[in-house]
């Protein structure tokens, strides 16, 4: 175990804090299966040396609201960065979807893993796409990005809010409550429910979360031990991609409650990115395309502003403060939030 007030950790004494589930935990195993094989750690020894701390972040505990109406990205790390700075954790894997643009002073995003496939699922029995679900059916959805797509493509559906891990809301499509949901496909093939994916969402109606499908590692700044263990698990590609969507949010001031979709990837060699701002109620939006050639994070970054910038130019003054007050009135009430 770590040794309080020390940042000098050995590699066989790693705590991996994460949430519990189901997964949450796969990708914490995930991280101490590649930790171990990097680092020539028997199989048997893993949960020993690698040990999983679960903890319960206020995302995990408040169910019955949107996330936009009760703070956002930070509801699923906060209780977990606040046991990596007391040190009863060593690191912390995260969603990169789910993470603020900003970390705790004291921590830092050391390494983005190889990324899964980014790109939303729709899931329903009654339609194979989301253009062949009938007039006003329901959609169930958390994510403010994916109702504000699904209206702007079909304003007579009701999108209702959606919360609960993956198999409870599998569960309650299955029950009836709702006629199709979405989901990340990376979380179902992590967790081996491909099969439920009726079809693969087209990413020119529905462009990705930005970080959708990346892992991070989230240590203690100055932890060198921790850093240097984590090396082999860093995926340059992802993380120029992610730099770049990442950048492009926080120029856009996004989160949780603002309807902000940023989409990085290579193509035979060239990185080309995809950005969208909408309404919450998806009666307006903007986008913005481009390409480049870089071969680096910071220059990922650098990028990934000039389009946040591009975006907000285009959308304008007037549309951003709207978008800004619309936001605003739905954390306080959300009884004034877009149809949910």
């Amino acid at each position: 175990m770590s040794t309080k007030g020390s940042t000098q950790t050995s590699m066989a004494q790693i705590k991996i804090g994460t949430r519990g589930s189901p997964l949450a935990l796969y990708q914490a195993r995930l991280v101490q299966r590649l930790l171990g094989q990097a680092h020539g750690i028997a199989e048997d020894k893993r949960d020993e040396d690698l040990s999983i701390v679960i903890i319960k972040t206020t995302g995990d505990k408040i169910q019955d609201r949107p996330l936009s109406a009760i703070g956002g990205k930070g509801l699923f790390t906060k209780e977990i960065e606040e046991s990596l700075l007391a040190q009863d954790i060593d690191i912390a894997v995260h969603c990169v979807k789910d993470m603020p643009n900003d970390c705790p002073p004291g921590l830092a995003l050391a390494i983005t893993m190889e990324r899964e496939d980014p790109r939303d699922a729709f899931i329903s029995p009654k339609a194979k796409r989301l253009e062949d679900l009938p007039q006003g059916a329901v959609v169930g959805s958390t994510s403010l990005r994916r109702q504000a797509q699904i209206l702007a493509k079909r304003p007579d559906l009701k999108v209702v809010t959606y919360r609960g891990v993956v198999e409870t809301r599998l569960r309650k499509l299955a029950e009836g409550e709702v006629d199709a949901t979405l989901l990340a496909v990376a979380g179902l093939n992590r967790l081996g429910k491909q099969d439920e994916i009726t079809s693969i969402m087209d990413t020119e109606l529905m462009v990705p979360a930005v970080g959708q499908g990346a892992l991070t590692i989230e240590v203690r700044e100055g932890d060198t031990n921790i850093l240097q263990a984590l090396e082999p698990l860093r995926h340059e590609q992802t993380e120029i991609e992610v730099a770049a969507e990442r950048a492009f949010l926080d120029v856009l001031d996004g989160s949780c409650r603002t309807p902000i979709a940023g989409w990085a990837r290579f193509e035979g060699g060239t990185l080309r990115f995809d950005g969208r701002v909408l309404m919450p109620d998806g009666s307006e939006g903007h986008d913005v395309k481009a390409e480049t050639k870089l071969k680096s994070a910071p220059e990922a970054a650098l990028f990934g502003r000039e389009q946040g910038v591009l975006l907000k130019e285009k959308a304008g003054s007037e549309f951003m403060a709207r978008l800004t007050a619309a936001v605003e009135a739905a954390a306080v009430d959300p009884g004034k939030a877009p149809p949910e």
